[in-house]
Order: C-alpha cells, then sequence, then structure tokens
C-alpha cells in the first residue's frame, strides 16, 4: 500500500506508533476507496455522454471536475480527521498522573478496543522471540482479559499461531 494520504518523511514514520500507523493505513484506504468510486463515477459519466451523443461537450469536463472536487473535498475531510487522530493519539500517548502510558505498567483506557489489541499484541511480540514463551506469558495475564475484553481471545489465536 502506498502511504500518501499525508506528507511524512521516513523518519517521521518510523516515530508513529503502532496504533498511529494503524490510523494511517485505515486512512489510506478510505481515500483509495474513495478515488476507485470517482473513477468509476467519472467512467459511468463518460459512457452516458457517450451514449446521448454529448461526449464532446463542455459538459463533460464540468462533470469531471465536479467529481474531481467531491473527491478533493472528501479526501480533505479523511486527511483532517487523520491529522486530528494523531494529534490525539499523541498527547494521549504522554500519560496521566500515573507516568506515561506502557502497557501493562500503565495502559491507556482512553484507546479504543482495537487500538489496545494493537499495544498488547506489540507488547508481547517484544518481550520475547520464543512463541512459546510469548503465549504461556499472554495466558497468565489476567490485567490482558479485562483490558481486551473480546479482542483477549482473538489475540490468544494470533499469538498461538506463531508457535
Amino acid at each position: 500500500m502506498t502511504i500518501d494520504i499525508i506528507d511524512l518523511t521516513q523518519p517521521e514514520y518510523s516515530n508513529l506508533s503502532p496504533v498511529q500507523l494503524a490510523m494511517v493505513r485505515v486512512a489510506q484506504g478510505k481515500k483509495d476507496k474513495l478515488t476507485a468510486e470517482a473513477e468509476e463515477e467519472k467512467r459511468e459519466y463518460v459512457y452516458q455522454l457517450i451514449a446521448n451523443h454529448t461526449y464532446e461537450s463542455s459538459t463533460r469536463t464540468m462533470g469531471e471536475r465536479a467529481i474531481d472536487a467531491k473527491l478533493t473535498a472528501d479526501v480533505d475531510v479523511v486527511r483532517e480527521d487523520l491529522l486530528y487522530q494523531l494529534a490525539y493519539e499523541a498527547l494521549g500517548s504522554e500519560g496521566n498522573e500515573n507516568g506515561p502510558y506502557r502497557y501493562p505498567e500503565n495502559p491507556n483506557y482512553n484507546l479504543s478496543v482495537s487500538q489496545r489489541f494493537l499495544v498488547v499484541r506489540q507488547y508481547y511480540m517484544d518481550i520475547t522471540d520464543d512463541p512459546q514463551a510469548r503465549i504461556r506469558a499472554y495466558a497468565m495475564d489476567t490485567l490482558a482479559r479485562t483490558y481486551l475484553g473480546e479482542y483477549y481471545q482473538t489475540l490468544y489465536d494470533l499469538l498461538a499461531s506463531y508457535c
């Protein structure tokens, strides 16, 4: 996937957390979907003009510009939402009165469950390279059961698949 929803240098991408990277990928997917839909809408518009024998008219240019303008506006909304989410996540990742957020010492309950899933997965992937030790440690983690809720079993199955 080519990331072009926002302009960041390679070092800036490297500094993004797993949660922020997931946000960027979701936003890029939305942009790609909007772009594909706009291209399909243009194609259908051209076919309609051809069927009506008006392809060479100025109507084609105006119609395509309108579709492009709508696409630009929609992509701008996605981009602004992403930038807001990244800024909010950066603020939320700083911590609270118990110190900086870090699983399991000081988990961030402001994250969505899917973001918590990514944080806990990254924690277990970083603590050891041994998949058996990783799954045993995760199975004994009582905090993860409440912190992840319904995603606990999903992460267990993912970690077990590495064994």
